[in-house]
């Protein structure tokens, strides 16, 4: 464990232990997002033929023509999702659960590009997309009208009410049992 310092509101220097779990899933994290754009770059590995027979699977590539340009459409959609991931396990701020909406719509474009015999990338998923944002979108707003109200009501600034809508520090898996 490691020793940070930093000063409390009334000025008295104080220690936070930093845990070094923290430190390391913090690092790897950061490695990741810095590896991004040679992650990207993975579809170049890909041959540019119709079929690609490897000795896990064959994929015959009967819409784009080419494993290489499926394999290019499908990184550029998921190194997107996997930083939304990121931010929304990582992010603190009460409006977080609005990034589902991208992720829900990343998500449904590589489904469509596993698919793509039966229609063309990017096509008609607003309509997929409205009933989830029929629900984050009201949510986002009431949580947002609840936060003006007590500002109203309350002689604590913005910054204070928004410290407490902050959702405390959780590990990656204390984040995804909140939702499972």
């Amino acid at each position: 464990m490691t020793n940070k310092h930093h000063k409390s509101k009334d000025g008295e220097l104080k220690f936070q232990r930093t845990d070094n779990r923290n430190l390391i899933l913090g690092s790897i994290i950061a490695t990741f997002i810095a590896a991004t754009p040679y992650l990207f770059y993975l579809y170049e590995s890909v041959p540019d033929t119709k079929i690609w027979d490897t000795f896990l699977f064959t994929y015959d590539s009967k819409f784009y023509g080419s494993v290489y340009v499926v394999a290019w459409t499908i990184t550029g959609k998921i190194i997107p999702l996997l930083l939304m991931f990121i931010w929304f396990f990582t992010c603190r701020h009460w409006w977080y659960h609005v990034l589902i909406v991208p992720i829900a719509m990343f998500s449904f474009q590589i489904f469509t590009i596993l698919n793509d015999d039966l229609q063309y990338v990017d096509s008609n998923q607003i309509y997929y997309l409205i009933p989830i944002m029929a629900i984050i979108i009201p949510s986002i707003y009431l949580i947002r009208a609840q936060i003006f109200n007590e500002v109203s009501n309350a002689n604590q600034s913005m910054q204070e009410l928004e410290d407490e809508f902050k959702i405390s520090p959780k590990g990656f898996f204390g984040k995804l049992r909140d939702y499972f």
